[in-house]
């Protein structure tokens, strides 16, 4: 109990040497886990997550160099690889994956895409991709129909849903011209993305012809005067980022991501 005691005061004069990192007034009482930024309140807590985009959650597989790994680091590496091995072990055993339902499902849809020139791949039971993908195969639905025919009810001035239509003014005010849909190339380092341009007035069957999709294909429709922070296959990177008249764009008015399960 007197261990626990002087632990708890130890940790009480450590934060007590430094100030909120968010109002810089009152002595720092938390510490977050995730970004290792000091608060005093809730409130300021609640202000940092915002602020930061936190979530608070430690990151367990944060880069901690060899000076500064210490035993509780190891103790929850250890913990950390324990918890992947009994989520792999528990994937394996679930009853979906060993389905008959969900292997002609799976068999169907990849039957279908080999003979469309479509590489379609599947991820295990478990990913968050695979848990999203409520992806059905159905006979009646037309596979001619195309990219610009898909996206009136979105972004077609006198088509689309007015409440719909008001979220995406940005792009119902523009040009049709000024419209372009992108879709990320699968299968490239995380230094190296680029997009595929699709062709609008092509079929989506026709767009997705040859290429690599991840359990179902996300198309991201932007403004041709937003697209700066995605480069277009056999585009030059100080090409993509000069002539924006804008702002960086936020989530909803930059780019529309358009999933297609």
């Amino acid at each position: 109990i007197a261990e626990l005691v002087l632990q708890a005061l130890a940790t009480k004069v450590f934060f007590a040497s430094f100030r909120c990192e968010t109002c810089s007034k009152e002595e720092a009482k938390y510490r977050c886990p995730r970004c290792m930024k000091y608060s005093c309140s809730l409130l300021c807590v609640k202000k940092h997550k915002l602020a930061l985009s936190c979530n608070g959650v430690r990151d367990k597989t944060a880069f901690i160099s060899v000076n500064e790994f210490t035993d509780l680091n190891l103790l929850s590496d250890y913990r950390f690889l324990e918890d992947v091995g009994r989520t792999a072990d528990a994937a394996a055993r679930h009853c979906m994956v060993h389905s008959p339902a969900t292997k002609r499902l799976l068999y169907c849809l990849r039957n279908k895409a080999r003979g469309c020139n479509i590489e379609l791949k599947t991820l295990p039971v478990g990913f968050t991709k695979r848990r999203e993908n409520s992806t059905t195969f159905n006979f009646m639905v037309p596979d001619d129909k195309t990219l610009a025919d898909i996206l009136k009810p979105y972004i077609d001035p006198v088509e689309s849903d007015p409440v719909v239509c008001q979220r995406l003014k940005i792009y119902t005010a523009s040009p049709q011209s000024d419209v372009r849909i992108l879709m990320k190339i699968e299968n490239r380092s995380r230094n190296s993305i680029r997009y595929n341009e699709l062709d609008a007035s092509r079929s989506l069957l026709d767009n997705l012809k040859g290429k690599v999709i991840i359990e179902y294909p996300t198309l991201f429709v932007v403004l041709k005067t937003l697209k700066n922070d995605m480069v277009v296959l056999g585009q030059d990177i100080s090409a993509a980022v000069t002539g924006n008249p804008f702002s960086s764009p936020s989530p909803l008015s930059g780019h529309l991501s358009y999933h297609i399960p």
